[in-house]
């Protein structure tokens, strides 16, 4: 068995979980998955079956596009709505105008600092894994790509976003960053992502359809020409 399979992730599930779904019901076939997605965020896991692992890489560099919910009025720890939350007093809450026009600041090559609670490494260990003995964790600014940034809703204090962007782009840094632009708080609500490169939420199945019908030849995609 040989291609891949878009999945929807559902909320509170690891990328790892829907992979060991998938694998579990391709009857045992090598897996792997192409871009990793917080248990907090839900929508689209490519995994890649047989020797498709190979292309894992390939589809990892393809740009990814999400719908994210951006809460304004605290910070958090871990930039998400799971972390401690700290209120912000927002005296006047900044108009539609003023958060679309602090948004495409963000629109670019960009540097960005990932979030401390974050499996980025600091000497050789997991930065979350630092944070969360109460350690200070510093990370150095990444180049990421941000190619659109599109403001889809806005009643205060919930700024709801449609991003598109390169590997490596962290939404979290993104809310936490939008909010400092601001002067309010920022942190992410919530997170979906619809696509990476070409393959969809059209083309998804469900984990449970998995459980219940299983994985076939029928419900893979083509591998990718390298």
């Amino acid at each position: 068995m040989v291609g891949l399979l878009v999945v929807d992730k559902p909320l509170g599930w690891s990328s790892m979980d829907v992979v060991r779904r998938v694998r579990g019901a391709a009857g045992g076939v090598k897996t792997g998955h192409a871009g990793t997605l917080d248990p907090l965020a839900t929508g689209v896991v490519v995994c890649c079956l047989g020797k498709a692992t190979r292309c894992v890489e390939q589809i990892m560099g393809q740009r990814k596009t999400y719908e994210a919910d951006v809460d304004l009025s605290a910070w958090s720890t871990t930039d998400d709505r799971e972390g401690e939350l700290q209120p912000v007093e927002v005296p006047t809450p900044p108009t539609r105008e003023q958060v679309a026009a602090a948004c495409e600041q963000f629109v670019g090559d960009i540097e960005q600092v990932p979030p401390a609670h974050s499996a980025m490494r600091v000497g050789g260990r997991r930065a979350y894994k630092l944070a969360r003995q109460g350690q200070e964790v510093v990370l150095e600014p990444r180049i990421v790509s941000i190619y659109a940034i599109e403001l889809t809703g806005y009643t205060w204090p919930t700024a709801t976003l449609t991003v598109h962007c390169g590997r490596g782009t962290y939404i979290r840094s993104l809310a936490r960053d939008l909010g400092k632009a601001l002067g309010t708080g920022g942190h992410l609500a919530a997170l979906r992502r619809t696509a990476v490169g070409p393959y969809t939420l059209a083309q998804a199945v469900t984990v449970e359809h998995c459980k219940e019908v299983g994985v076939t030849e029928a419900d893979l995609l083509p591998m990718p020409e390298q």
